[in-house]
């Protein structure tokens, strides 16, 4: 396993479903690999059909300006489809659920 191979905790609220994020995946893609359901759609960062609140932990982005706001990003707004963790992170998505 390489040296910089990462695992992080993401939790989604109100549900309280919880998921482990490996290597480079996003939180979108490994929402998915573990049988959660988040609201998504173009999965490139522009349609914001998954954006939802970071209650905390930190991200970054797969894409240089995902379709956010900067008055959104400094609200706490992610889009899961093209944000990668670099911390545990707590989500608000009401939307989410275990399929």
């Amino acid at each position: 396993m390489p040296e910089n191979f990462q695992i992080f905790t993401a939790r989604v609220l109100p549900a309280d479903l919880q998921y482990d994020v490996e290597g480079d995946l996003t939180l979108l893609e490994a929402a998915e690999m573990s049988r959660i359901e988040l609201p998504s759609s173009c999965r490139n960062g522009t349609c914001r059909t998954c954006l939802c609140m970071l209650i905390s932990g930190e991200v970054t982005y797969t894409t240089e300006w995902p379709g956010l706001s900067a008055e959104e990003k400094a609200d706490g707004y992610v889009l899961p489809c093209v944000a990668r963790p670099l911390s545990n992170v707590v989500l608000d998505q009401p939307m989410a659920k275990a399929v």
